[in-house]
Protein backbone atom coordinates (compact mmCIF):
# COMPACT_ATOMS: atom_id res chain seq x y z
CA UNK A 1 0.00 0.00 0.00
CA UNK A 2 2.64 2.47 0.99
CA UNK A 3 4.44 1.86 -2.06
CA UNK A 4 1.38 2.62 -4.28
CA UNK A 5 1.01 5.99 -2.19
CA UNK A 6 4.39 6.70 -2.65
CA UNK A 7 4.01 5.91 -6.69
CA UNK A 8 0.68 8.09 -7.40
CA UNK A 9 2.81 10.85 -5.50
CA UNK A 10 5.68 10.52 -7.54
CA UNK A 11 4.06 10.42 -10.44
CA UNK A 12 1.51 13.18 -9.17
CA UNK A 13 4.67 15.47 -8.42
CA UNK A 14 5.84 14.36 -11.64
CA UNK A 15 2.44 15.32 -13.73
CA UNK A 16 2.74 18.63 -11.95
CA UNK A 17 6.19 19.71 -12.93
CA UNK A 18 5.47 19.16 -16.28
CA UNK A 19 2.84 21.32 -16.68
CA UNK A 20 4.12 23.81 -14.97
CA UNK A 21 7.48 23.64 -17.43
CA UNK A 22 5.27 23.76 -20.30
CA UNK A 23 3.00 26.88 -18.66
CA UNK A 24 6.26 28.46 -17.75
CA UNK A 25 6.86 29.07 -21.35
CA UNK A 26 3.59 31.03 -21.65
CA UNK A 27 4.12 32.82 -18.76
CA UNK A 28 7.22 33.91 -20.29
CA UNK A 29 6.72 34.77 -24.06
CA UNK A 30 9.93 36.59 -24.37
CA UNK A 31 11.62 33.11 -24.15
CA UNK A 32 9.48 31.15 -26.50
CA UNK A 33 12.47 31.34 -28.92
CA UNK A 34 15.00 30.36 -26.72
CA UNK A 35 14.69 26.93 -28.03
CA UNK A 36 16.55 28.24 -31.22
CA UNK A 37 19.67 29.45 -29.51
CA UNK A 38 23.01 27.29 -30.51
CA UNK A 39 24.71 25.96 -33.47
CA UNK A 40 22.68 23.48 -35.82
CA UNK A 41 23.77 21.57 -38.60
CA UNK A 42 21.02 22.08 -41.04
CA UNK A 43 19.52 19.16 -43.65
CA UNK A 44 17.51 19.36 -46.85
CA UNK A 45 16.64 18.13 -50.14
CA UNK A 46 16.75 20.58 -53.27
CA UNK A 47 15.76 19.57 -56.84
CA UNK A 48 18.04 18.55 -58.91
CA UNK A 49 18.28 21.23 -62.00
CA UNK A 50 17.27 18.68 -64.08
CA UNK A 51 13.69 18.50 -61.94
CA UNK A 52 14.02 14.79 -61.99
CA UNK A 53 16.13 13.76 -58.81
CA UNK A 54 16.26 15.21 -55.08
CA UNK A 55 19.67 16.49 -54.10
CA UNK A 56 21.01 16.81 -50.39
CA UNK A 57 21.86 20.11 -49.31
CA UNK A 58 23.38 20.74 -45.81
CA UNK A 59 23.87 24.17 -44.04
CA UNK A 60 24.65 25.86 -40.98
CA UNK A 61 23.52 28.02 -38.59
CA UNK A 62 24.37 30.02 -35.37
CA UNK A 63 21.79 31.51 -33.48
CA UNK A 64 22.91 33.65 -30.29
CA UNK A 65 21.38 36.53 -28.17
CA UNK A 66 22.58 39.38 -28.24
CA UNK A 67 21.83 42.97 -27.22
CA UNK A 68 21.42 42.59 -23.40
CA UNK A 69 19.73 39.07 -24.26
CA UNK A 70 16.84 40.65 -25.80
CA UNK A 71 17.45 39.80 -29.23
CA UNK A 72 17.83 36.57 -31.03
CA UNK A 73 20.28 36.62 -33.95
CA UNK A 74 21.02 34.34 -36.30
CA UNK A 75 23.27 33.70 -38.69
CA UNK A 76 22.33 31.16 -41.95
CA UNK A 77 25.24 29.65 -44.25
CA UNK A 78 24.35 27.09 -46.98
CA UNK A 79 28.29 26.60 -47.51
CA UNK A 80 27.52 24.67 -51.16
CA UNK A 81 25.75 27.18 -52.92
CA UNK A 82 27.24 30.42 -50.93
CA UNK A 83 23.24 31.31 -49.90
CA UNK A 84 23.82 33.49 -46.45
CA UNK A 85 21.15 34.95 -44.36
CA UNK A 86 21.00 37.09 -41.05
CA UNK A 87 17.74 37.66 -38.73
CA UNK A 88 17.07 39.47 -35.42
CA UNK A 89 13.80 38.26 -33.59
CA UNK A 90 12.63 40.47 -30.91
CA UNK A 91 9.84 40.42 -28.02
CA UNK A 92 8.02 43.83 -28.43
CA UNK A 93 6.80 44.18 -24.61
CA UNK A 94 4.92 46.81 -25.69
CA UNK A 95 2.14 45.40 -27.59
CA UNK A 96 3.10 41.36 -26.67
CA UNK A 97 4.78 40.52 -30.18
CA UNK A 98 7.29 38.47 -31.62
CA UNK A 99 8.68 40.40 -34.77
CA UNK A 100 11.51 39.24 -37.09
CA UNK A 101 13.72 40.99 -40.03
CA UNK A 102 15.34 39.15 -42.23
CA UNK A 103 17.83 39.60 -45.07
CA UNK A 104 20.47 37.52 -46.71
CA UNK A 105 23.06 38.15 -49.46
CA UNK A 106 20.47 37.84 -52.54
CA UNK A 107 18.60 40.79 -51.71
CA UNK A 108 15.99 39.16 -50.05
CA UNK A 109 14.39 40.65 -46.99
CA UNK A 110 10.90 39.74 -45.13
CA UNK A 111 9.57 41.24 -42.26
CA UNK A 112 7.42 39.22 -39.76
CA UNK A 113 5.24 38.92 -36.83
CA UNK A 114 5.38 35.56 -34.18
CA UNK A 115 2.88 33.15 -33.35
CA UNK A 116 2.79 30.75 -30.63
CA UNK A 117 1.04 27.88 -30.91
CA UNK A 118 0.87 24.76 -28.60
CA UNK A 119 3.47 22.66 -30.62
CA UNK A 120 4.52 25.14 -33.23
CA UNK A 121 6.29 28.38 -33.18
CA UNK A 122 5.54 30.72 -36.15
CA UNK A 123 6.81 33.85 -37.95
CA UNK A 124 4.56 35.01 -41.10
CA UNK A 125 4.45 38.15 -43.30
CA UNK A 126 1.91 40.36 -44.00
CA UNK A 127 -0.42 39.71 -46.83
CA UNK A 128 0.94 41.10 -49.81
CA UNK A 129 -0.44 41.45 -53.58
CA UNK A 130 2.45 38.90 -56.03
CA UNK A 131 1.02 38.38 -59.62
CA UNK A 132 -2.51 39.48 -58.75
CA UNK A 133 -3.04 37.30 -56.08
CA UNK A 134 -2.94 38.06 -52.45
CA UNK A 135 0.28 35.94 -50.66
CA UNK A 136 1.14 35.24 -47.74
CA UNK A 137 4.43 33.34 -46.63
CA UNK A 138 4.90 31.72 -43.06
CA UNK A 139 7.95 30.05 -41.26
CA UNK A 140 6.97 27.25 -39.08
CA UNK A 141 9.41 25.66 -36.09
CA UNK A 142 7.45 22.18 -34.82
CA UNK A 143 8.42 18.64 -33.35
CA UNK A 144 10.80 20.85 -31.06
CA UNK A 145 12.92 19.26 -29.04
CA UNK A 146 16.48 20.50 -27.06
CA UNK A 147 18.45 18.09 -30.01
CA UNK A 148 16.61 19.04 -33.01
CA UNK A 149 13.72 20.35 -34.54
CA UNK A 150 11.63 20.99 -37.84
CA UNK A 151 11.00 24.36 -39.85
CA UNK A 152 9.08 24.90 -42.80
CA UNK A 153 8.88 27.75 -45.40
CA UNK A 154 5.34 27.96 -47.09
CA UNK A 155 3.01 30.35 -48.47
CA UNK A 156 -0.96 30.75 -49.15
CA UNK A 157 -2.39 32.08 -52.12
CA UNK A 158 -6.00 31.55 -51.23
CA UNK A 159 -6.69 33.39 -47.98
CA UNK A 160 -4.60 30.51 -46.07
CA UNK A 161 -7.18 27.72 -46.67
CA UNK A 162 -3.98 25.91 -48.04
CA UNK A 163 -0.60 26.09 -47.83
CA UNK A 164 2.21 24.65 -50.49
CA UNK A 165 5.61 24.19 -48.59
CA UNK A 166 8.64 25.62 -50.30
CA UNK A 167 11.45 24.58 -48.11
CA UNK A 168 11.86 22.07 -45.03
CA UNK A 169 14.77 22.13 -43.10
CA UNK A 170 15.94 19.31 -40.55
CA UNK A 171 17.70 21.35 -37.37
CA UNK A 172 20.44 19.08 -35.79
CA UNK A 173 22.12 20.91 -32.34
CA UNK A 174 25.82 20.43 -33.02
CA UNK A 175 27.72 19.84 -29.60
Amino acid sequence: MKNKILLILIVSACSTLNSMAQSNSHLKPEYEFDFWLGDWTLLWKEKNPNGKDSINKEGRNHVTKILDNKVIQENFIDSASGFKGTSISVYDTTNKVWHQAWADNQGGFYSLIGEIGEDKKIFRTEPELIKGKIVIKRMIFYNIQFESFKWQWEMSDDNEITWKPLWKIQYYRIK
